[in-house]
């Protein structure tokens, strides 16, 4: 493996913002721009008078400081989150919706400020950061329509002795506080999708974005500022990770909802105080490809799923189990299908895949790829690196033994295991201590099924990529992929607790008698 170097056409990455997004930075006196923190409703500095660096993945250059926070802030966050959680709980929910409505409105005529964003702050090719900003937007609209169904429920007691001359009505309320925190994968639609169902059910929320790339959350509160929601009631804090186990051991925080690294998971869980937990962490999603299948589809599906967003995907297929009967076809298939994807400066409009998020990530995949090659697997396409670059990159041959068959990947790899049956795939899935995705190509609907029901994971695709969208479909995890769904009604169901109220009906002449007459 060597060194290589994407050609960088487009000259120093620099931020530029419309004047919507003026009030929440400011440009300091080498030009690179600060950006504030979002607190009870006003743009302010940490207390620490610390900021931090972002750094764009395209060329290591700074493109942007944000404030770097201590538990402070953060403390002063949860604080203002829990005084001013009446203010959102107690407006009537089409006034709610009525907020989100025009963040939509105001979100759509700002989506190229939200794309510039993303693609200098992730690295992501535009066609993606754009994906992204779509998608956080129909999330926004479609989280309204079920914010609707918010319904509770009416039940007769006269079913037992216990309870005639009584009902009862259970209703949904909010937790409270919400604590978000997010990945820098999709630093601006996970946090977002979030936010989003929290507010709606009249939580109030405070938010710890991702350090690498923080900018796009910070726009996202400009939208809901602008859109007219009470102040308080969304604060986001900038800041190194460990700020944000303040808000598991925090007793005024009644809901953590986290996306990240199975390790950060379990930190936070063993701080975390008696409350409801989200935990959407690592994946390590199986692709298993039967003799049946169609290989055409199955290729092409298998590099999508691997390649998009440079692989940082929880989602992300980074083991493809082929059958022996069909592999040597089906490797040609993924070859050619790798080919046709052009890797590079992430702001030229027909790149499909652009660098990773920081050097840290390039050398744990480079040390992957590796391993697997010391053990034996073949190199038949990419492996080399330029700085935040690391080209798409297929092996085959890869041994059992070899780490990154059973550690999350999240990079551009695509490790091929040849294997005698679909036993033999259900068998290194059960191994696995990741249950989040995994996906099976066979045209056997007996065989899909049977194989579906025996993996042990959050979601199976049959004959297409693990993909979530919107949120339309449950999502989560199993083993050490996480605890708790996420999805467009699902997640209001994590962020309301029941409550139920009984009434005794007797002392009205209103209950039902015992007997017949």
């Amino acid at each position: 493996m060597s060194v290589v170097g994407p050609r960088l056409e487009y000259g120093a990455p620099k931020l530029k913002l419309g004047k919507f997004f003026d009030e929440i930075y400011e440009v300091g006196p080498d030009g690179i721009p600060v950006f504030k923190m979002f607190l009870d409703g006003k743009w302010v500095n940490a207390s620490t008078n610390e900021t931090f660096d972002i750094d764009t993945p395209i060329d290591d250059s700074v493109i942007a400081r944000a404030q770097k926070a201590g538990e402070k802030d953060m403390e002063l966050a949860i604080d203002i989150a829990k005084e001013n959680q009446r203010k959102i709980r107690d407006i009537a929910a089409i006034s709610r919706i009525e907020i989100f409505h025009l963040a939509v409105e105001l979100m759509k005529e700002r989506v190229q400020d939200f794309v510039e964003t993303l693609v200098l702050e992730a690295g992501k090719p535009r066609r993606d950061a754009l994906g992204e900003v779509k998608a956080t937007i129909d999330r926004m609209r479609l989280t309204m329509e079920e914010a609707r169904k918010i319904f509770g429920e009416y039940i007769p007691g006269d079913w037992s002795e216990d309870t005639v001359g009584k009902i009862a009505l259970v209703i949904h309320e909010p937790v409270g506080v919400v604590g978000a925190i997010g990945p820098f994968n999709y630093p601006l639609y996970i946090p977002a999708a979030k936010i989003i169902p929290a507010l709606l059910s009249g939580n109030s929320v405070v938010v710890k974005p991702a350090s690498d790339d923080p900018l796009s959350q910070l726009l996202f509160a400009r939208i809901l500022e602008e859109a007219g929601l009470p102040r308080g009631c969304l604060n986001v804090v900038t800041g190194p990770g460990k700020i944000a186990s303040l808000l598991a051991s925090s007793e005024k925080v009644r809901l953590v909802s986290f996306t990240g690294s199975t390790s950060t998971g379990k930190e936070l869980y063993k701080a975390s105080t008696i409350k409801p937990m989200h935990l959407e962490l690592g994946g390590k999603a199986l692709a298993i490809v039967l003799d049946d299948a169609d290989l055409d589809l199955a290729a092409k599906k298998c590099v999508e799923g691997s390649l998009r967003n440079a692989g940082q995907r929880c989602d992300a297929i980074s083991v493809v189990l082929v059958q022996k009967s069909v592999a040597d076809v089906f490797v040609e298939k993924v070859l050619k299908e790798v080919d046709s994807w052009k890797f590079g400066d992430p702001r030229d409009p027909d790149v499909m895949m652009g660098p990773m998020i920081n050097r840290r990530a390039v050398e744990y995949v480079y040390d992957l790829v590796k391993d697997a090659l010391d053990k034996g697997a073949k190199l038949l396409r990419g492996g080399r690196y330029w700085g935040c670059y690391f080209e798409p990159t297929v092996l085959d041959h890869v041994p059992l033994d070899a780490k990154i068959v059973w550690e999350e990947t999240f990079g551009p790899v695509i490790p091929i295991v040849r294997i005698d049956s679909e036993d033999d795939a259900v068998e290194i899935s059960h191994k696995s201590r990741y249950g989040l995705d995994s996906c099976v190509f066979t045209n056997n609907f007996y065989r899909m099924w049977k194989v579906a029901k025996r993996l042990q994971v959050g979601e199976v695709t049959i004959n297409d990529m693990p993909r979530h969208g919107v949120g339309f479909f449950p999502f989560g995890g199993v083993k050490d992929s996480g605890i708790g769904r996420e999805g467009i009604g699902y997640s209001i169901d994590e962020m309301t607790v029941l409550k139920t109220i009984v009434f005794n009906l007797e002392p009205a002449g209103l209950g039902k008698v015992k007997k017949a007459l």
